[in-house]
């Protein structure tokens, strides 16, 4: 059922703008995070196609893996791969962010503010922690 609505100036029926109307309100930590928290769940689930193909051509043999690992190991596949970690930590951190709030902790409007940067700059870290890490075992980057 689409609403209209009447506009008194022009008398014409236009459709009701749906709320909240992403053009007039201004993006907010929390808003942003809810949408990212999102994208990264749909990001991990194309990863673990990834994973499943990247175990598949294991066990397929070596001539299989060695053409994956050719891929990964390509500036697009590390930088996919980079992708897929950034979006690994942001989803864990914000799933802890959801965990405490579901022990009705940290709804006051600056602990929503000081626990949203602290996602954003953990991520940050532990995703250049894993790719240091990465760099020190074997070559990652």
């Amino acid at each position: 059922m689409d609403i209209k609505t009447i506009s008194p100036a022009t008398k014409t029926v236009r459709p009701r703008p749906l709320s909240p109307n992403i053009q007039n309100y201004r993006p907010q930590l929390t808003s942003v995070l809810s949408i990212a928290n999102r994208i990264t769940g749909v990001v991990l689930s194309v990863g673990a196609v990834g994973l499943v193909i990247w175990l598949s051509a294991a066990a397929a043999g070596p001539k299989p893996y060695a053409a994956v690992q050719q891929a990964i190991g390509s500036w697009i596949g590390r930088f996919v791969l980079f992708g897929f970690t950034f979006a690994f930590f942001m989803h864990l951190c914000g799933g802890i962010r959801h965990l405490i709030w579901d022990t009705v902790h940290g709804f006051e409007l600056r602990s929503i503010y000081i626990s949203g940067w602290l996602v954003v700059a953990a991520s940050v870290m532990l995703t250049a922690a894993a790719c240091a890490a990465g760099l020190c075992v074997g070559g990652w980057l």
